[in-house]
Protein backbone atom coordinates (compact mmCIF):
# COMPACT_ATOMS: atom_id res chain seq x y z
CA UNK A 1 0.00 0.00 0.00
CA UNK A 2 1.38 3.41 -0.97
CA UNK A 3 1.82 5.90 1.88
CA UNK A 4 -0.03 9.16 1.29
CA UNK A 5 1.50 12.54 2.12
CA UNK A 6 0.17 16.00 2.87
CA UNK A 7 -1.07 16.24 -0.72
CA UNK A 8 -4.07 14.24 0.47
CA UNK A 9 -5.63 17.23 2.22
CA UNK A 10 -8.91 18.27 0.57
CA UNK A 11 -8.53 21.21 -1.80
CA UNK A 12 -11.12 23.29 0.05
CA UNK A 13 -9.14 22.89 3.27
CA UNK A 14 -5.94 23.85 1.50
CA UNK A 15 -7.52 26.97 0.07
CA UNK A 16 -8.90 27.80 3.50
CA UNK A 17 -5.39 27.60 4.92
CA UNK A 18 -4.20 29.83 2.12
CA UNK A 19 -6.89 32.42 2.75
CA UNK A 20 -5.92 32.50 6.42
CA UNK A 21 -2.23 32.82 5.62
CA UNK A 22 -1.61 29.50 7.39
CA UNK A 23 -0.36 27.30 4.58
CA UNK A 24 2.02 24.56 5.74
CA UNK A 25 5.68 25.53 6.03
CA UNK A 26 7.11 24.41 2.71
CA UNK A 27 10.15 24.96 0.58
CA UNK A 28 10.64 24.37 -3.12
CA UNK A 29 12.91 21.71 -4.53
CA UNK A 30 14.22 22.25 -8.05
CA UNK A 31 15.07 19.41 -10.41
CA UNK A 32 16.91 20.29 -13.61
CA UNK A 33 15.48 18.31 -16.50
CA UNK A 34 17.61 19.96 -19.20
CA UNK A 35 19.91 22.98 -19.20
CA UNK A 36 17.71 25.88 -18.06
CA UNK A 37 14.58 23.73 -17.68
CA UNK A 38 13.34 22.82 -14.20
CA UNK A 39 10.56 21.21 -12.21
CA UNK A 40 9.78 23.03 -8.95
CA UNK A 41 7.90 21.03 -6.33
CA UNK A 42 6.90 21.89 -2.81
CA UNK A 43 8.41 19.84 0.00
CA UNK A 44 7.50 19.85 3.68
CA UNK A 45 3.80 20.40 3.05
CA UNK A 46 1.26 21.03 0.33
CA UNK A 47 2.31 23.88 -1.99
CA UNK A 48 -0.25 23.46 -4.75
CA UNK A 49 0.60 22.00 -8.12
CA UNK A 50 4.06 21.29 -9.46
CA UNK A 51 5.64 24.20 -11.32
CA UNK A 52 7.74 24.34 -14.45
CA UNK A 53 10.46 26.89 -15.19
CA UNK A 54 12.21 27.66 -18.47
CA UNK A 55 15.18 30.03 -18.23
CA UNK A 56 16.58 31.67 -21.34
CA UNK A 57 19.48 34.07 -21.64
CA UNK A 58 17.22 37.09 -21.17
CA UNK A 59 13.71 35.77 -20.49
CA UNK A 60 12.04 33.46 -18.01
CA UNK A 61 8.81 31.47 -18.34
CA UNK A 62 7.07 30.06 -15.26
CA UNK A 63 4.32 27.44 -15.51
CA UNK A 64 1.75 27.80 -12.71
CA UNK A 65 2.48 29.60 -9.45
CA UNK A 66 1.03 27.59 -6.55
CA UNK A 67 -0.94 28.76 -3.52
CA UNK A 68 -1.36 32.49 -2.72
CA UNK A 69 0.76 32.73 0.47
CA UNK A 70 3.70 30.92 -1.13
CA UNK A 71 4.43 33.27 -4.02
CA UNK A 72 7.45 34.80 -2.26
CA UNK A 73 8.87 31.29 -1.87
CA UNK A 74 8.26 30.63 -5.53
CA UNK A 75 10.13 33.81 -6.38
CA UNK A 76 12.96 32.82 -4.05
CA UNK A 77 13.22 29.41 -5.72
CA UNK A 78 13.35 31.06 -9.14
CA UNK A 79 15.97 33.56 -7.91
CA UNK A 80 18.25 30.66 -6.97
CA UNK A 81 18.26 29.60 -10.62
CA UNK A 82 18.35 32.93 -12.48
CA UNK A 83 18.95 36.62 -11.86
CA UNK A 84 16.21 37.50 -14.37
CA UNK A 85 12.64 38.40 -13.41
CA UNK A 86 9.70 36.17 -14.37
CA UNK A 87 8.68 37.56 -17.76
CA UNK A 88 5.89 35.15 -18.68
CA UNK A 89 3.52 32.93 -16.72
CA UNK A 90 1.47 30.09 -18.21
CA UNK A 91 -1.61 28.94 -16.28
CA UNK A 92 -2.46 25.29 -16.92
CA UNK A 93 -6.02 25.64 -15.53
CA UNK A 94 -8.20 27.74 -13.25
CA UNK A 95 -7.84 26.04 -9.86
CA UNK A 96 -6.51 28.16 -7.02
CA UNK A 97 -3.68 25.81 -6.08
CA UNK A 98 -2.17 26.49 -9.53
CA UNK A 99 -2.92 30.19 -10.06
CA UNK A 100 -2.75 31.51 -6.51
CA UNK A 101 0.24 33.72 -7.29
CA UNK A 102 -1.28 35.35 -10.37
CA UNK A 103 -2.18 38.62 -8.69
CA UNK A 104 1.28 39.17 -7.21
CA UNK A 105 3.06 38.29 -10.44
CA UNK A 106 0.65 40.34 -12.53
CA UNK A 107 1.27 43.35 -10.29
CA UNK A 108 5.01 42.86 -10.81
CA UNK A 109 4.63 43.02 -14.59
CA UNK A 110 4.65 39.34 -15.53
CA UNK A 111 2.60 38.66 -18.68
CA UNK A 112 0.08 35.90 -18.00
CA UNK A 113 -0.97 33.42 -20.70
CA UNK A 114 -3.90 30.97 -20.53
CA UNK A 115 -6.70 29.40 -22.50
CA UNK A 116 -9.73 31.60 -23.28
CA UNK A 117 -11.97 29.60 -20.95
CA UNK A 118 -9.71 30.15 -17.95
CA UNK A 119 -9.90 33.92 -18.30
CA UNK A 120 -13.65 33.72 -19.00
CA UNK A 121 -14.26 31.81 -15.79
CA UNK A 122 -12.19 34.24 -13.74
CA UNK A 123 -14.05 37.21 -15.24
CA UNK A 124 -17.54 35.69 -14.99
CA UNK A 125 -17.25 33.62 -11.81
CA UNK A 126 -14.23 34.97 -9.97
CA UNK A 127 -11.82 32.96 -7.86
CA UNK A 128 -13.09 29.97 -5.91
CA UNK A 129 -12.60 30.10 -2.14
CA UNK A 130 -13.97 27.89 0.66
CA UNK A 131 -16.67 30.50 1.30
CA UNK A 132 -17.64 30.92 -2.35
CA UNK A 133 -16.45 32.84 -5.38
CA UNK A 134 -14.82 36.26 -5.00
CA UNK A 135 -14.09 38.70 -7.85
CA UNK A 136 -10.75 38.12 -9.54
CA UNK A 137 -8.42 41.14 -9.33
CA UNK A 138 -7.52 42.61 -12.69
CA UNK A 139 -3.86 41.83 -12.05
CA UNK A 140 -4.67 38.11 -11.71
CA UNK A 141 -6.27 37.83 -15.15
CA UNK A 142 -4.41 36.40 -18.15
CA UNK A 143 -3.67 39.19 -20.62
CA UNK A 144 -2.90 36.86 -23.53
CA UNK A 145 -5.31 34.02 -24.27
CA UNK A 146 -5.38 31.36 -26.96
CA UNK A 147 -7.96 29.01 -28.44
CA UNK A 148 -5.76 26.12 -29.56
CA UNK A 149 -2.08 26.75 -28.90
CA UNK A 150 0.75 29.20 -28.47
CA UNK A 151 4.51 28.61 -28.76
CA UNK A 152 7.27 30.26 -26.75
CA UNK A 153 10.67 30.61 -28.42
CA UNK A 154 13.52 31.18 -25.98
CA UNK A 155 16.99 31.03 -27.44
CA UNK A 156 17.06 27.76 -29.42
CA UNK A 157 14.25 25.94 -27.62
CA UNK A 158 10.49 25.82 -27.96
CA UNK A 159 7.68 25.44 -25.45
CA UNK A 160 4.50 24.40 -27.26
CA UNK A 161 1.46 25.21 -25.12
CA UNK A 162 -1.74 23.53 -26.27
CA UNK A 163 -5.36 23.30 -25.17
CA UNK A 164 -6.93 19.99 -24.18
CA UNK A 165 -10.71 20.30 -24.36
CA UNK A 166 -13.18 19.25 -21.66
CA UNK A 167 -10.67 17.24 -19.64
CA UNK A 168 -9.69 18.24 -16.09
CA UNK A 169 -11.59 21.50 -16.74
CA UNK A 170 -12.67 23.24 -19.95
CA UNK A 171 -9.58 25.46 -19.95
CA UNK A 172 -6.68 23.02 -19.61
CA UNK A 173 -3.28 23.58 -21.17
CA UNK A 174 -0.31 21.24 -21.35
CA UNK A 175 3.21 22.24 -22.36
CA UNK A 176 5.55 20.23 -24.59
CA UNK A 177 9.21 21.21 -24.50
CA UNK A 178 9.91 19.65 -27.84
CA UNK A 179 13.68 20.09 -27.89
CA UNK A 180 14.10 18.64 -24.39
CA UNK A 181 11.56 15.78 -24.51
CA UNK A 182 9.77 17.11 -21.44
CA UNK A 183 6.03 17.59 -20.88
CA UNK A 184 4.30 19.63 -18.19
CA UNK A 185 0.90 17.96 -17.93
CA UNK A 186 -0.79 20.21 -15.39
CA UNK A 187 -3.67 18.38 -13.74
CA UNK A 188 -4.13 16.14 -16.76
CA UNK A 189 -1.89 13.84 -14.74
CA UNK A 190 -2.02 12.98 -11.04
CA UNK A 191 0.94 10.62 -10.69
CA UNK A 192 -0.09 7.59 -8.63
CA UNK A 193 -3.38 9.14 -7.49
CA UNK A 194 -6.98 8.98 -8.61
CA UNK A 195 -7.37 12.14 -10.73
CA UNK A 196 -9.65 15.06 -9.97
CA UNK A 197 -11.95 15.51 -12.96
CA UNK A 198 -13.80 18.77 -12.31
CA UNK A 199 -17.18 18.12 -13.92
CA UNK A 200 -18.52 21.42 -12.58
CA UNK A 201 -15.85 23.38 -14.44
CA UNK A 202 -16.32 21.75 -17.82
CA UNK A 203 -14.30 18.58 -17.33
CA UNK A 204 -15.26 15.05 -18.35
CA UNK A 205 -13.71 11.65 -17.77
CA UNK A 206 -13.66 10.75 -21.46
CA UNK A 207 -12.13 14.13 -22.31
CA UNK A 208 -9.56 13.60 -19.57
CA UNK A 209 -8.61 10.22 -21.01
CA UNK A 210 -8.39 11.70 -24.51
CA UNK A 211 -6.05 14.38 -23.18
CA UNK A 212 -3.84 11.83 -21.44
CA UNK A 213 -3.69 9.73 -24.59
CA UNK A 214 -2.59 12.79 -26.51
CA UNK A 215 0.25 13.20 -24.02
CA UNK A 216 1.17 9.55 -24.54
CA UNK A 217 1.38 10.16 -28.29
CA UNK A 218 3.87 12.97 -27.64
CA UNK A 219 6.05 10.86 -25.37
CA UNK A 220 8.51 8.01 -25.61
CA UNK A 221 10.47 5.90 -23.16
CA UNK A 222 12.84 8.80 -22.41
CA UNK A 223 10.23 11.54 -21.93
CA UNK A 224 10.06 13.14 -18.51
CA UNK A 225 6.64 14.32 -17.44
CA UNK A 226 5.87 16.93 -14.79
CA UNK A 227 2.48 15.95 -13.33
CA UNK A 228 0.13 18.43 -11.75
CA UNK A 229 0.55 16.48 -8.51
CA UNK A 230 2.91 13.72 -7.51
CA UNK A 231 6.56 12.99 -8.29
CA UNK A 232 8.32 13.46 -11.61
CA UNK A 233 7.20 10.74 -13.98
CA UNK A 234 7.85 9.07 -17.28
CA UNK A 235 5.75 7.49 -19.97
CA UNK A 236 5.31 4.26 -17.98
CA UNK A 237 3.69 6.08 -15.06
CA UNK A 238 1.39 7.99 -17.40
CA UNK A 239 0.44 4.76 -19.16
CA UNK A 240 -0.41 3.19 -15.80
CA UNK A 241 -2.68 6.14 -15.00
CA UNK A 242 -4.41 5.86 -18.38
CA UNK A 243 -4.89 2.11 -18.00
CA UNK A 244 -6.35 2.52 -14.51
CA UNK A 245 -8.79 5.25 -15.51
CA UNK A 246 -9.86 3.56 -18.75
CA UNK A 247 -10.55 0.30 -16.94
CA UNK A 248 -12.34 2.09 -14.10
CA UNK A 249 -14.54 3.90 -16.61
CA UNK A 250 -15.51 0.66 -18.32
CA UNK A 251 -16.27 -1.05 -15.01
CA UNK A 252 -18.68 1.71 -14.05
CA UNK A 253 -20.08 1.96 -17.59
CA UNK A 254 -21.04 -1.73 -17.50
CA UNK A 255 -23.01 -1.17 -14.30
CA UNK A 256 -24.68 1.97 -15.65
CA UNK A 257 -25.66 0.07 -18.80
CA UNK A 258 -27.10 -2.67 -16.57
CA UNK A 259 -29.41 -0.10 -15.01
CA UNK A 260 -27.70 0.22 -11.64
CA UNK A 261 -28.26 3.44 -9.68
CA UNK A 262 -25.38 5.50 -8.32
CA UNK A 263 -25.84 4.11 -4.82
CA UNK A 264 -26.10 0.54 -6.10
CA UNK A 265 -22.84 1.01 -8.00
CA UNK A 266 -21.14 2.39 -4.90
CA UNK A 267 -22.32 -0.64 -2.95
CA UNK A 268 -20.75 -2.95 -5.55
CA UNK A 269 -17.44 -1.03 -5.23
CA UNK A 270 -16.20 -1.63 -8.78
CA UNK A 271 -12.89 0.16 -8.13
CA UNK A 272 -11.94 -1.99 -5.13
CA UNK A 273 -8.92 -3.39 -6.98
CA UNK A 274 -7.45 0.10 -7.27
CA UNK A 275 -8.15 1.34 -3.75
CA UNK A 276 -4.84 0.51 -2.08
CA UNK A 277 -2.68 2.12 -4.76
CA UNK A 278 -4.75 5.07 -6.00
CA UNK A 279 -7.10 6.23 -3.22
CA UNK A 280 -6.18 9.48 -1.42
CA UNK A 281 -7.80 12.05 0.83
CA UNK A 282 -9.24 14.39 -1.81
CA UNK A 283 -10.23 11.85 -4.45
CA UNK A 284 -11.19 8.75 -2.55
CA UNK A 285 -12.30 5.55 -4.23
CA UNK A 286 -15.90 6.53 -3.49
CA UNK A 287 -15.50 9.99 -4.98
CA UNK A 288 -13.77 8.60 -8.08
CA UNK A 289 -16.69 6.20 -8.54
CA UNK A 290 -19.21 9.02 -8.19
CA UNK A 291 -17.27 11.12 -10.71
CA UNK A 292 -17.28 8.28 -13.22
CA UNK A 293 -21.02 7.78 -12.73
CA UNK A 294 -21.79 11.50 -13.10
CA UNK A 295 -19.63 11.83 -16.20
CA UNK A 296 -21.24 8.80 -17.85
CA UNK A 297 -24.81 9.90 -17.07
CA UNK A 298 -24.44 13.62 -17.77
CA UNK A 299 -27.02 14.84 -20.29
Amino acid sequence: MRTRTAVALPLAALLALSAAGQAPEVTYKSTELAPGLYMLEGVGGFAGGNLGLMVGEDEVVLIDDGLPPLIDKVRAAVAELTDEEIDYLVNTHVHGDHIGGNEALGEAGTTIFAHHNLRRRLVEQGISTPSGFVPAPEEALPVVTFADSVTFHLDDREAFVFHVADAHTDGDAAIHFRDDNVIHAGDLFFNGLFPFVDLDTGGSVEGYLAGQRRLLELSDADTRIIPGHGPLAGRAELQAAVDMLADSLERVRALVDAGRSEEEILAENPLADYHDDWNWGFITTERMTRTLYRSLTAE
